[in-house]
């Protein structure tokens, strides 16, 4: 590789382990500073996921090896499936157990649809 193209690459390296380090940290203090469960976990997803993108990229850029590359892309693959599921899973529980606060919600469909579950599921034409 020609000295140039290192250069760059170290540039933008640095460039992005700095943007992840920052979402990393409004991640952190968005965990603490928000006030319900939802706002919390929104923080703690979207932001930690996407700083670690950048510190991976970054890292990528810096170690320029085909082995620890591909590992950085399953690193990152696998957070991208894992951290909205999770986070999901964070929230339906949350919701069942009464955590979340309701005069902050805009749009309610959670409730309407665990009332038709434990009433016998929704009614429809041909039933009536």
């Amino acid at each position: 590789m020609t000295p140039a193209w290192e250069t760059a690459a170290d540039v933008v390296s640095v460039i992005c382990l700095l943007g992840g380090a920052f979402f990393a940290f409004a991640a952190g203090v968005g965990a603490l500073r928000f006030p319900d469960l939802l706002a919390r976990m929104h923080a703690g997803t979207k932001p930690q996921v996407l700083g670690l993108v950048l510190v991976l990229i970054g890292l990528a850029l810096r170690l320029r090896e085909g082995g620890a590359v591909w590992a950085l892309v399953l690193v990152a693959v696998f957070q991208m499936l894992t951290a909205p599921v999770a986070a999901h899973m964070v929230g339906r529980a949350g919701f069942r157990t009464g955590k979340v606060r309701n005069d902050l919600l805009v749009v309610d469909e959670l409730s309407r649809d665990l009332d038709d579950t434990q009433s016998g599921g929704p009614r429809r034409d041909e039933d009536v």
